[in-house]
């Protein structure tokens, strides 16, 4: 039987997540202390050795994306350092496990973020409805300025850094980098043109380094142990492990962190196995935006390259399982429903594509007599929204109708 392997929440449900004086007890902000031992750029090296990639969905490097913010314009007077907590991706719930029970440890990565890129003001845009996230993070934001781990002069060295929380309203979309930062700044939630990117240009038109929680949770961990050790976890292409949140079908849904490359079989076994011994047949992976597989993915490796080349997402690691009696239409119609509801409406293609894709599914769901041209047109549809719409909202239907239609709707 395959273990949890702990590594971001090693501290979950061991400490007390509103006292610092357990997280400092449990190894905290080491790795602050020995990033500013180090010269930025060797920071990001690090990271970018250790083979850090972003935990959001897009699993880009981000040492990478370090590197690029850090180099855009080298006399900007300002640089920004922005947390993508506004976790609205349905199934997932992985940042908020981490702001709830060690909201120190993503703190901590933030401020050796900034560091990293020399941004000297941060902002944590976080999902309004977290209330006891938005309250430990808070705390933590208090004790470490009170300890000097914000504010001016962190731990002795010339380096300083403040940050302050955002609350997002409920917005999918302003899960996505350019949108929040819109938000942010005082703006309707409605996506931005890029290029250029926020490490171009950013919150306020400055360069801007957007990460999710996860993805800075790992970064302590990495600076205070060292690469090796992190290379050492997980598969090769993809080091360190993910958590996963899973739900549907199972007697045990709820948040498991494992090594990257475990396989879809593994995830059930681990949650309980199916619910009253009901047969498995669907699982959707990466949340509403992300990917149908069938049991033929049972032992597939669940990586970031693995799931893209066999034609699935890992996404943000949400796994929503489904049994034998489960219909693939009815949830295929509730994400395009969703997705329906939350298109901001600034691009034709996404408002009115959205909308026809959810009338196409109420016929599919009624017994259309001609099914597969039903499904054809849907995804037609749906791939003239990939190519015209403005965000990845526009972009996202294709990925679950286009499974859906792959293992299910064409056979």
């Amino acid at each position: 039987m395959i273990q949890e392997t702990r590594i971001v929440l090693k501290n979950a449900g061991k400490i007390d997540p509103e006292n610092i004086d357990d997280y400092l007890k449990a190894g905290g902000y080491e790795g602050l202390r020995k990033a500013l031992s180090m010269r930025p750029v060797e920071v990001i090296d690090e990271l970018l050795e250790a083979g850090l990639r972003g935990r959001g969905g897009a699993g880009f490097s981000t040492g990478m994306k370090q590197r690029f913010t850090s180099e855009s314009c080298l006399r900007c007077p300002q640089r920004y350092v922005v947390v993508n907590a506004d976790e609205g991706e349905p199934g997932t719930f992985k940042d908020r496990v981490i702001m709830e029970q060690d909201p120190h440890l993503y703190l901590e990565g933030t401020i050796i973020a900034a560091w990293a890129i020399q941004a000297t003001k941060g902002y944590i845009y976080l999902r309004g409805e977290y209330t006891d996230s938005i309250k430990k993070t808070k705390k933590a934001i208090e004790d470490a300025y009170e300890r000097g781990y914000l504010g001016k002069n962190i731990m002795g060295s010339d380096f300083s850094f403040d940050v302050e929380i955002r609350l997002g309203a409920g917005s999918y979309l302003c899960g996505e980098e350019l949108t929040m930062l819109e938000s942010l700044e005082g703006k309707r939630g409605t996506p931005r043109i890029k290029p250029p990117f926020p490490a171009e240009k950013g919150l306020f038109s400055m360069p801007t380094l957007v990460n999710n929680v996860e993805t800075l949770a790992n970064a302590p961990l990495i600076l205070s142990k060292g690469k090796a050790w992190y290379q050492g976890i997980g598969t090769k292409r993809s080091h360190g492990t993910k958590i996963f949140t899973i739900s549907g079908q199972v007697n045990k849904p709820g948040h498991y962190e494992l090594p990257m490359g475990v396989t879809l079989e593994d995830l059930i076994g681990l949650a309980g196995g199916m619910r009253g011994g009901r047969p498995f047949k669907a699982a959707l992976l990466g949340g509403a935006a992300g990917t149908f597989v069938d049991s033929s993915m049972l032992k597939e490796r669940m990586t970031y390259d693995n799931l893209k080349e066999k034609g699935a997402t890992l996404g943000s690691g949400a796994v929503i399982i489904m049994a034998a009696e489960d219909s693939v239409e009815q949830i295929l119609h509730n994400c395009l429903r969703f997705f329906r509801h939350e298109s901001c409406g600034k691009c034709v293609p996404c408002r009115t594509g959205t909308t026809i894709l959810v009338k196409r599914s109420e016929q599919l769901l009624s017994g259309h007599s001609d099914r597969k041209t039903l499904v054809q047109q849907m995804l037609r549809e749906s791939e003239m929204m990939a190519a015209t719409s403005l965000c990845p909202l526009g972009q996202s239907p294709i990925l679950p109708l286009k499974s859906a239609a792959r293992y299910f709707l064409e056979h």
